[in-house]
């Protein structure tokens, strides 16, 4: 019911930056989270940021201060400066919604992100 579709992820050297973007079709009003995950080799995949309905937004620690979570009409995106070699992962975009009497989840095929050193 929900279609998530990331893209702008790229190389780039430490302290540059990129924007990735999340476009969302479907029951988009039945969403309310939308969350920008990261998944690097070998690791968990961990929460990078999170914008609610209402426009709330909270970042992991390690990202905090770096990274911008916004949404705009149908898309989410996620503004990442100063970008370090940790940051390296394929970035997923994830929605969170009440649809057809279930909480569901919605996932992105995911954008890479290199950072080298």
């Amino acid at each position: 019911q929900v279609q998530l579709v990331e893209s702008g992820g790229g190389l780039q050297q430490a302290g540059g930056s990129l924007r990735l973007s999340c476009a969302a079709s479907g029951s988009i009003s039945s969403i309310n989270y939308m969350r920008w995950y990261r998944q690097a080799p070998g690791k968990e995949r961990e929460l990078v940021a999170v914008i609610t309905s209402g426009g709330l937004t909270n970042y992991a620690d390690s990202v905090k201060g770096r990274c911008t979570i916004s949404r705009d009409k149908n898309t989410v995106y996620l503004q990442m400066n100063s970008l370090k070699p940790e940051d390296t992962a394929v970035y997923y975009c994830n929605a969170e919604g009440y649809i057809t009497s279930r909480f569901r989840n919605y996932w992105g095929q995911g954008t890479q992100v290199t950072v080298s050193s």
